[in-house]
């Protein structure tokens, strides 16, 4: 169904045009040609745009998937593997690279796009280049969603499966191993995709979808299935046993603390102030990512005669969301002092700075009729981001406490959000990659500070190196 739409073509193919008598004669009796994953055992109808969930009366399709089985467990499966490997190692060789003159591996395994899913391979890349964040799950044991007679039997997707025999936790660690193992070019993300169906509705279907949306969606439910139990054992036991985490990170989002919050959550105090009777209100949120409008002033796309002009940088919309602003009248704050709405201030401090500092540009706004997309250049530093001066209490900060460094970049590729296309630059191991759903490219540090960023994750730096800053 998605793998250059192969065996799409035979259901296509098959399709013999019919007269309108033999139509009307063969209406009753129509035929769904039907396609089975040979990995996951999952069924799709092309008919009816669909993966099957029913059986025929006789269990066919049931049929099928346990000799399928059966030919796995017999005995050429071993020389089967042997000559899978041989063809992985000259896959592998294929992928060598020179770098400085020596030749070195490209580790680097691509996503398959199931379907306009450049979103969500995009998310997925540059969360698996966040070591901290990606270690944790790749060191949480395998959990088996079946059991009884089922045990260990790969299990295959079908609508009926309750959402109880879903973990989004699971398929994540899953696709996470899969990616810079080495071992093949791409991995075709069905089975965590499946689950995101089930427990995401929003993301249904395969039209294009807002990365940044996907990957609040993907965050919030993480965290959410993390507080739960695991193989018996509470998760936040595993978090606190986790050595690589610090033990006094306590951002908190409804009252739970996980690796997403350990990892991603800061906290901001949001000031308000009333103009009648300056009285102040202040609020403390945690958040897991900060949205920067792109000042307007630098929204117009400049023409060849306007190159020289000002060029929007990422602090110009640090500064737009961190400076005093005057709400509006759609906006007027309910002063408890004054009993009534009045004209007040708002200033946003950063409380509680994250390990990952994750920005997302506002590119896309609404108009009238239509979302528009900002196309705007940000000019963005890949090492020593300085948030210090959007701290509240700035003095409490080390030397080197406040400085970030890039660790991957979303790229938005087109007009409209609805349409387009996404890819993802991340680092690994000193190396900048272009993931581009199943391509994944060798890139320089030149082509990555001139992309378009819509999404822009900073890793705090740990060891003291360099003293450059934005």
């Amino acid at each position: 169904r998605y793998v250059n739409g192969h065996a799409k073509k035979h259901y296509e193919d098959a399709q013999i045009p019919m007269t309108n008598h033999k139509k009307a004669e063969k209406q009753e009796k129509v035929q769904h040609t039907v396609c089975m994953d040979c990995s996951s055992y999952s069924t799709y109808c092309y008919r009816c745009d669909d993966f099957v969930v029913n059986d025929t009366k006789l269990g066919l399709v049931q049929k099928v998937r346990e000799h399928l089985q059966n030919l796995e467990n017999s005995a050429f499966t071993s020389d089967r593997h042997r000559k899978r490997k041989l063809l992985e190692n000259s896959s592998l060789n294929s992928k060598l690279l020179k770098v400085n003159g020596s030749t070195t591996a490209l580790c680097a395994t691509g996503l398959r796009n199931l379907g306009n899913t450049c979103f969500m391979n995009a998310i997925l890349q540059s969360l698996s280049n966040i070591q901290q964040f990606c270690c944790y799950f790749k060191e949480l044991p395998a959990v088996e969603l079946r059991n009884g007679k089922t045990a260990g039997r790969r299990t295959y997707h079908t609508r009926s499966q309750g959402d109880n025999n879903v973990s989004l936790v699971e398929e994540f660690r899953k696709t996470l191993c899969a990616l810079w193992q080495g071992s093949q070019t791409a991995f075709s993300p069905e089975s965590l995709f499946y689950v995101v169906w089930k427990i995401m509705p929003n993301f249904r279907g395969y039209q294009q979808q807002d990365a940044h949306e996907f990957m609040r969606y993907l965050l919030d439910h993480l965290h959410l299935e993390l507080q739960g139990g695991f193989n018996g054992v509470s998760r936040s036991v595993i978090l606190q046993e986790n050595s690589s985490l610090p033990a006094s990170n306590k951002c908190c989002i409804n009252g739970a603390s996980t690796v997403v919050t350990a990892i991603f959550g800061g906290i901001l105090q949001n000031e308000v102030n009333c103009l009648i009777c300056g009285t102040e209100s202040r609020k403390f949120d945690p958040f897991l990512d900060l949205s920067l409008d792109i000042p307007s002033q630098f929204r117009n796309k400049r023409t060849k005669n306007q190159e020289n002009g000002p060029m929007c940088t990422l602090r110009d919309c640090l500064r737009s969301f961190t400076d005093l602003e005057e709400l509006d009248e759609t906006e007027l704050y309910m002063c408890h002092k004054c009993k009534k709405k009045q004209k007040s201030t708002k200033k946003f401090w950063i409380q509680k700075l994250p390990k990952v500092l994750c920005l997302h540009l506002k590119r896309f706004h609404w108009t009238a009729y239509l979302r528009n997309k900002i196309d705007t250049y940000v000019e963005f530093p890949l090492r020593g981001l300085d948030m210090k001066c959007y701290l509240l209490e700035p003095e409490n900060s080390g030397p080197e406490s406040c400085l970030y460094d890039l660790a991957a970049v979303v790229v938005h590729h087109g007009s409209g959000v609805g349409s387009g296309h996404y890819t993802a630059y991340a680092a690994h191991e000193g190396r900048w990659f272009h993931f581009n759903d199943s391509t994944v490219t060798l890139t320089d540090e030149e082509t990555v500070v001139k992309a378009k960023a819509y999404i822009l994750f900073y890793v705090e730096r740990q060891a003291k190196s360099g003293s450059d800053k934005l």
